[in-house]
Parts: structure tokens; C-alpha cells; sequence
């Protein structure tokens, strides 16, 4: 693998990542809201509205600073 190839699949690594973690955020979150998981109604609300956020947005986030960066070099 040359270092373009090797920095897109750690790229895509790092945004699967991502990814897997907004939906593990989401998913406790929904626990803690449903009292699966003992804790306050709100921050299982906050929980999962920060996993959503995190799932959709992060990743565009992610690309636009990587974009940004390899416009600068």
C-alpha cells in the first residue's frame, strides 16, 4: 500500500469509529431513558440525542477538516 492508500484506510477506520461509538452512545442513552440502566431520565435523553448528533454529523465533520488540511499542505 503506497501512503495515499494507507492514509484513506485510516481514515475510513477512524470514521466507522465513529460512527460505532455515536451508536453505542445512542444505545445506552436509550437505556438509561427506558431505566434499563438505572440513571436520570435526562441524561439518558442527552445521551441519546449526543449519539445521533455524533453518528450523522461527526464523520462530514471529520472529512471537512481532513479536506481542509490537505488543501493548507
Amino acid at each position: 500500500m503506497n501512503g495515499a492508500e494507507e492514509t484513506a484506510r485510516r481514515r475510513y477506520l477512524a470514521m466507522n469509529a465513529v460512527r460505532i461509538g455515536g451508536i453505542a452512545v445512542l444505545l445506552v442513552g436509550l437505556a438509561m431513558a427506558r431505566q434499563v440502566i438505572p440513571g436520570p431520565w435526562s441524561l439518558g435523553a442527552a445521551l441519546a440525542v449526543a449519539g445521533l448528533l455524533a453518528f450523522f454529523f461527526l464523520p462530514t465533520l471529520m472529512v471537512r477538516r481532513w479536506k481542509r488540511a490537505e488543501r493548507e499542505r
